[in-house]
């Protein structure tokens, strides 16, 4: 219930202090210069307490989702230069979408109202977006709004706490055969593009990611020391894998071998003011149709690598180790190509326990 009392100050003005207490909430109140804005603001903040469209905090009246998510793009995307355009893009989405409402407002109904209009929107390309570009959608703002509680206090809580993603179903498991593998690899050393093998070897022998391969410089090499160092990585975190004596050799085989070392091993046309480059991605599909093998990406190599690790005994935390992955969630999913290699373990326990 709301109450008003009426304040009578030593000029002789008159405020009126309003109060609402309702049980299993937090006693709200605030300070009106007219018993008609007072009553205003007991009905809707009532309302909107029953709604749970209200937050006790104050600073979640005054600011906009705009205003927050101006903050976070010029405050906290700089940090992360190589995701910046990408999250930006998301993030504008949203302040476009739902940027007029003050963030006492934007309530888990309206976030899933609006995760449900990204679901029915078709892209660029005339595509329904998939459950997984969702999904980043959502960890965008998630983001956005957990530094808004945690650093501002502009929230006490994040709304998308009690937002559901959409399933995203299986993750793709396509890898190359033994015969596969073979048959890339043949196709491409025949091809135009001399960087290819070595590129396709090494993404088989140490799961790199394309984008970690490609900006590889020869200063990240130490043969010496036997050590490849990823810098730049999908998640940030600095990695290092060890030199083999057959990536080495690969590393060899590249033309730019010998040159300056701070220049990239790999030359590709995805890097900018490269004039006359061939491109790898198209040299791939080139050697993937002369070698007969369809529904393949060069993601599937990192892929095809973890799952010939598994099966090879590669233990969940080797994989993640080798993989970069933070959270053995990713690396769960190659878990059953590994069963041989438990079943071997299980054969040998039992043979120990029986002869005991």
């Amino acid at each position: 219930m709301g109450s008003i009392r009426e304040i009578t100050k030593k000029d002789g003005s008159k405020s009126y202090h309003a109060e609402i207490r309702l049980r299993g909430h937090p006693t709200e109140r605030e300070n009106f210069r007219t018993r008609s804005l007072a009553k205003k603001w007991i009905q809707d903040t009532e309302s909107a307490i029953r709604d749970g469209r209200h937050s006790k905090t104050a600073e979640a009246k005054r600011h906009t989702l705009a205003e927050l998510l101006n903050r976070f793009i010029s405050q906290w995307l700089p940090k992360n230069p190589k995701s910046q355009a990408k999250q930006d893009s998301l993030l504008t989405w949203w302040k476009n979408q739902l940027g007029h409402l003050v963030l006492a407002d934007l309530t888990p109904n309206v976030i899933a109202e609006a995760r449900d209009l990204l679901l029915s929107e078709s892209t660029k390309r005339k595509k329904m977006r998939s459950s997984s570009t969702v999904n980043r959608y959502l960890a965008a703002l998630s983001k956005a709004l957990s530094v808004a509680v945690r650093e501002w206090g502009w929230l006490d809580d994040s709304p998308m706490r009690k937002v559901s993603k959409p399933s995203e179903g299986k993750g793709r498991e396509r890898f190359l055969s033994l015969q596969e593998k073979d048959r890339l690899l043949e196709a491409c050393k025949v091809s135009s593009n001399p960087f290819l093998y070595p590129l396709v070897n090494l993404s088989i022998l140490t799961a790199m990611r394309f984008s970690e391969l490609i900006q590889l410089k020869w200063e990240d090499v130490n043969f010496n020391a036997g050590l490849i160092t990823l810098s730049e990585t999908k998640n940030g975190d600095r990695r290092t894998i060890p030199l083999t004596p057959i990536t080495e050799s690969l590393f060899k085989l590249c033309p730019t071998f010998s040159s300056t070392a701070l220049g990239h091993i790999f030359k590709s046309s995805r890097q900018n003011n490269q004039k006359g480059v061939i491109s790898v991605r198209q040299s791939f599909k080139t050697a993937l149709k002369l070698a007969e093998i369809e529904n393949f990406r060069w993601h599937d190599l990192r892929h095809t690598a973890a799952s010939y690790l598994a099966m090879r005994g590669a233990t969940q935390g080797e994989l993640m180790s080798i993989l970069g992955h933070r959270s053995p969630h990713m690396t769960r999913r190659y878990a059953h190509y590994s069963q041989d290699h438990i079943k071997q373990i299980l054969n040998k326990t039992g043979q120990f326990l029986t002869n005991t």
